[in-house]
């Protein structure tokens, strides 16, 4: 259950998963694991990734990425 599109935010942010793990102030174990999805993490993490991304938190938990979220069906 990765979530994608926080890792899709991270890259574009052009940021390491060590960078925002400092900015976080936890480990860089403990963001790996909620960057997979395998750690919830706290309110206050994911508001400070909000506030870093400039993207709703509610979207960053999303598991599939930006591109496959906006793509269109095809009929």
């Amino acid at each position: 259950m990765a979530r994608e599109r926080l890792k899709e935010a991270r890259q574009k942010a052009g940021m390491t998963q060590q960078q925002i793990a400092d900015k976080l102030g936890i480990t860089i174990r403990s963001y790996q694991r909620i960057e997979s999805g395998e750690l919830l993490g706290s309110i206050a993490h994911w508001d400070a990734l909000e506030d870093l991304f400039n993207v709703h938190q509610r979207v960053l938990r999303l598991e599939t990425c930006l591109e496959e979220a906006t793509e269109k069906p095809q009929s």
